[in-house]
């Protein structure tokens, strides 16, 4: 070592060991530390602290294993997101998210590799790798987003080039690094694909609407190499091969990782589940029962009501059977003397041969009648046809 030259610090970032965990990214857990949510050997953890083997970390006061910081496994989703899902797991308002339709992995969780607006659609990433997904989010990287884009209104070729050299929006300047009119539209409403290196909040709709004009409808189609294929169709998602992965990892100077071994019965019901989440998923309320009313328009809880008998007198509920040491020759275990059935006993009729049972008399034919069926039987029943 020269003199000129710093020794590297040991350890690695605790951010960074916590989102190889797939806890979340290293932003988000960078707001942890903020808040005080991590501590390391008892002690509240400080943004940029380094951590080595031997160190103890405990999240929300739960210490970590050291088998979940040495192991991590890189799992990466690619969802076609429908309109009206919002990107978060919880949502207050009980609204849909992106989360609903996704399976639930063995370790860690899912972290989306950016977001969507609950009004646009199309491609979505998700890692179970918090490392991936603070790669691929950094704007060092440089992973450019392309936009499927109807424009409402007459489009210039001023505004075309205002758009590629930069508009100062309200969180600073902004642009589209690359613009292509597509076939589609009519009137005032013209498609474009639209690309941005940035995943600022609402980024493509401000920048068009700086020009005075509107979008009626968004749709992500390609997020870095990951293109949104026609086969995965809205509502749907499908996982990574090795690799894709591999691919992906390689964008964002990553080492390859193997994937871990799944059995075949994981294997079907993954299968299982994709063929589900196309379905739409419901959102459940509470239930509310409407009472009744009465003539006079007062709301009156509604009686029970009684069982009816064959004679067509109303009988009361039958209430709990009694336990009783007598049982039936049947086996069904029932009192004798509890069943009002059993006054009138149907008594035993003695089996009758085929050959021996008389034939009946077909009925006269009356006027205005249908006449009856041949042989005795009943109208469609055992005809030949």
């Amino acid at each position: 070592m020269t003199e000129h030259e710093q020794p590297r610090p040991a350890g690695e970032k605790l951010q960074k060991v916590l989102a190889r965990l797939g806890l979340a990214s290293r932003r988000e857990i960078e707001t942890w530390i903020a808040e005080g949510r991590v501590k390391v050997n008892g002690a509240a953890a400080t943004l940029g602290q380094r951590v080595d083997a031997n160190d103890a970390i405990a999240l929300d006061g739960r210490l970590l294993k050291r088998e979940e910081i040495t192991g991590s496994v890189r799992r990466v989703l690619i969802y076609n997101k429908p309109d009206g899902e919002i990107c978060t797991r919880d949502d207050p308002e009980g609204r849909p998210t992106v989360f609903d339709r996704l399976p639930r992995p063995k370790e860690g969780r899912w972290i989306n590799i950016g977001r969507l607006d609950i009004n646009t659609t199309g491609l979505l990433l998700f890692t179970t790798d918090g490392e991936l997904a603070n790669r691929l989010m950094h704007p060092s990287y440089q992973m450019d987003r392309e936009y499927a884009v109807r424009v409402r209104g007459e489009v210039t070729e001023e505004m075309l080039e205002n758009l590629k050299n930069g508009v100062m929006l309200e969180d600073g300047p902004a642009k589209f690094t690359d613009i292509k009119e597509a076939p589609g539209g009519e009137g005032f409403n013209h498609w474009y694909h639209c690309v941005v290196m940035e995943g600022r909040n609402r980024e493509v709709r401000r920048l068009w609407e700086s020009q005075g004009l509107v979008v009626s409808r968004l749709k992500r189609v390609r997020f870095g190499p990951v293109f949104l294929t026609s086969e995965l169709t809205m509502g749907r998602w499908r996982e990574m091969d090795q690799r894709e992965v591999d691919i992906l990892s390689a964008e964002v100077g990553l080492t390859p990782q193997a994937l871990p071994a799944m059995k075949e019965k994981t294997r079907e019901k993954l299968d299982r589940l994709q063929r589900k989440s196309a379905k739409p998923v419901e959102v459940r309320g509470k239930r509310v029962l409407r009472p009744a009313k009465d003539e006079t328009g007062a709301e009156n809880a509604r009686p029970s009501r009684a069982p009816r008998r064959e004679d067509g007198e109303q009988r009361a509920p039958r209430g709990p059977r009694k336990d009783s040491g007598e049982r039936r020759e049947n086996g069904r275990g029932t009192p004798v003397a509890e069943r009002p059935s059993d006054v009138k006993k149907r008594q035993p009729r003695p089996a009758v041969e085929l050959s021996e049972r008389p034939a009946r008399k077909p009925r006269p034919a009356t006027p205005g009648k249908r006449p009856p069926a041949g042989d005795g039987q009943r109208p469609g029943f055992g005809r030949k046809r």
